[in-house]
């Protein structure tokens, strides 16, 4: 099923004709696996729990371990990141707190291994 093309922390994009695009496949899983790190806890109003709050963290005292550790725990929690394998996720964590992550998984619904990277900066 294909869902709105929308990049977090950005508008929902126009297509040709002036229609709003659509996003399937791995670019959607992409797109929601994006949304789900970078949304803080408690600001989806239908879903107070979901969201890993990444930006949050920035300044904070965390260690990669940590970090990790919620994103590997919010990747389970997506539908279209398949569990096994496990999701591969190596962080960053720079001297003034900032968050950089490449996380690679399966994608449930080709079984390819896709890559996406983020980072929160200072």
């Amino acid at each position: 099923m294909a869902d709105l093309s929308h990049l977090v922390g950005g508008d929902l994009f126009v297509g040709p004709g002036g229609r709003l695009s659509l996003v399937a496949g791995s670019e959607a899983t992409q797109q929601r696996v994006l949304r789900r790190l970078l949304t803080s806890r408690g600001s989806y109003i239908w879903q107070p729990a979901y969201g890993a709050g990444l930006p949050g963290l920035v300044g904070q005292v965390a260690s990669q371990q940590q970090v990790s550790a919620i994103i590997k725990t919010q990747m389970t929690l997506e539908p279209s990141v398949l569990s096994s394998p496990e999701p591969v996720v190596r962080v960053t964590v720079g001297t003034l707190g900032d968050i950089s992550a490449v996380i690679s998984y399966s994608e449930a619904e080709t079984g390819l291994t896709e890559t996406v990277s983020l980072s929160t900066g200072v």
